[in-house]
């Protein structure tokens, strides 16, 4: 192992100190091989960061036509773009719409469950069969399934996490103008709430991807570029993209998600940023 490797190891053991039984966490470039520490092979529960797979499987299926962005989807009024940017109007949980489509930012797991069931219907085969023909093996994520929701179901080893955030760095499976489009702001203005972190005003979203921005506080490194974006999930996991850093880091634990992670990812993050060895 290279010293430039050693270092770049050193700095992701940081995460032992986050106090989870099973831990592991990595980073990667768009261009290159990803560095990784901790439980490589285990297969951790993703929770929300699902959301990220389950939204390039659907960006994948807008390229190929088989559903379009602005097309109508879940209550009415909405479609397939409200419904990846949390803007269709349903809660966190529950099938009833509390809000006009495109008038509040609501977290929302049904959102997501509905897009898929969505995509079953325009593609005419189940969510997972599809997520695995678009996303999954051309990505060769051998270490992922999807065991529950299109919402928070995914499990996946930290190496398969980091492909992702490879590919949200440097596209293969959809063009670069996509994953474009996702990173930039879905109904700008909307106010909202970071589960787990508090309220955001503005809160911003983009096709499946949380929005750094100007956020503050948030999980992600306080020296990331406004352009960052990724997920967390309730199970203390998280993957975040700094496209002008050029850097996607990973970290999965399987300690329940508390005030401990805000303390420690960012800290964490910056030191990834800091340590030039990627």
């Amino acid at each position: 192992m290279s010293q430039r490797t050693l270092a770049a190891v050193g700095v992701l053991e940081l995460a032992n100190g986050w106090g989870a039984p099973t831990w592991a966490a990595g980073a990667t470039r768009g261009d290159g091989p990803a560095t990784t520490a901790g439980a490589l092979e285990h297969r951790f529960e993703l929770a929300s960061v699902t959301k990220l797979l389950t939204a390039l499987a659907v960006l994948v299926a807008v390229e190929e036509g088989t559903v379009a962005l602005d097309e109508p989807a879940g209550p009415p009024g909405a479609t397939v773009r409200h419904l990846l940017a949390h803007t269709a109007g349903y809660p966190f949980e529950g099938s009833t719409p509390v809000a006009e489509p495109g008038r509040r930012r609501i977290y929302s797991n049904t959102g997501y469950v509905v897009l898929a069931d969505h995509l079953v219907v325009a593609a005419e085969m189940p969510f997972g069969e599809y997520l695995v023909a678009a996303v999954v093996e051309p990505l060769g994520l051998t270490g992922t399934t999807l065991d529950g929701s299109a919402a928070a179901g995914a499990t996946a080893t930290v190496a398969d996490v980091l492909a992702l955030g490879r590919e949200l760095l440097a596209p293969t499976v959809v063009d670069p103008s996509t994953i474009a489009e996702a990173t930039s702001v879905q109904f700008p203005g909307l106010d909202g709430i970071v589960p787990g972190i508090g309220r955001m005003s503005p809160c911003d979203w983009g096709l499946g991807p949380e929005l750094r921005d100007d956020k503050s506080p948030h999980w992600t490194p306080t020296t990331a570029s406004p352009r960052t974006f990724g997920h967390f999930g309730g199970a203390s996991t998280f993957l975040w993209i700094d496209p002008d850093a050029g850097i996607a880091c990973a970290g999965l634990t399987d300690r329940p998600f508390g005030a401990w992670a805000l303390d420690a990812w960012p800290a964490f993050g910056d030191a990834v940023l800091a340590d030039g060895a990627w």
